[in-house]
């Protein structure tokens, strides 16, 4: 199996731009667009790269991740069913206690200011829990 740009190592940062060029399609061009809209929400954010591959946005606590499947790009939240969602972004993994997720489809416009305002109260909860 060929070792993809994305495994190569390099810094989290450096990684994720290499997922990003490596996809070349609409998924690369998304999540981008999602963290460029993470790191404008939470200029302090930190970006790791986990589980074989998976780009992850911190701040005193997992934020979220960005999932690249063949149809969805996935943004995970890690506290997901903590937080307050008066836009209805979340669409998936709503069955669970903890984590909750938003499917992004080829197309689909996303809301931005809403998913930035998710952003910081989902850093806002990481904050009043303090750093574990």
């Amino acid at each position: 199996m060929k070792r993809s740009e994305s495994e190569a190592s390099g810094s989290p940062s450096e990684l994720i731009d290499a997922r990003i060029k490596e996809l070349d399609d609409w998924r690369g061009e998304l999540l981008g667009r999602l963290r460029a809209l993470i790191k404008a929400a939470d200029p302090e954010v930190v970006e790791e790269w986990k589980w074989r591959g998976v780009p992850v946005w911190s701040h005193s606590g997992l934020i979220c991740t960005g999932e690249t499947y063949k149809s969805v790009v996935k943004m995970t939240f890690a506290k997901g069913a903590s937080l307050e969602d008066p836009s209805g972004l979340f669409n998936s993994s709503l069955e669970g206690n903890t984590r909750r997720a938003i499917d992004f489809h080829e197309g689909e416009k996303v809301d931005e200011q809403a998913l930035k305002a998710l952003i910081r109260e989902a850093v806002t909860l990481n904050e009043s829990k303090g750093k574990r």
